[in-house]
């Protein structure tokens, strides 16, 4: 049986131009924190067609809520709705999805933050 890792995919768009600079600000520290993170296997981000976009991968659920839950990704999330929309979503696999399913799969499943 191969192993399940837990996948967190992210879409986010800027509200409004002027507030980029905080945007890319939070988003790099949490994505440094990511990285960083016990039981993070990799966190990596793209944009596409406009929407920032996040695929990072776990050991397991409780590793990715425990780096939701502190240091600069809390801090992310205290300004989030002033500075940003978007969708996420997450599930148990045994396989990494590529770049083209992370994307099919927020457009079909993701949930709105």
């Amino acid at each position: 049986m191969t192993e399940l890792v837990y996948v967190s995919i992210t879409g986010l768009r800027v509200r409004h131009f002027w507030q980029t600079p905080i945007f890319w600000r939070h988003a790099i520290a949490s994505m440094n924190q990511a990285r960083r993170a016990d039981g993070c296997v990799s966190a990596e981000a793209r944009t596409i067609n406009g929407i920032h976009h996040t695929r990072s991968v776990w050991r397991n659920r409780d590793a990715m809520r425990a780096y939701l839950a502190s240091g600069a990704h809390l801090e992310a999330m205290r300004v989030f709705d002033k500075v940003a929309t978007g969708k996420t979503y997450g599930f148990d696999t045994p396989e990494i999805p590529d770049w083209n399913a992370v994307h099919a799969l927020w457009h079909e499943k993701g949930n709105e933050v």
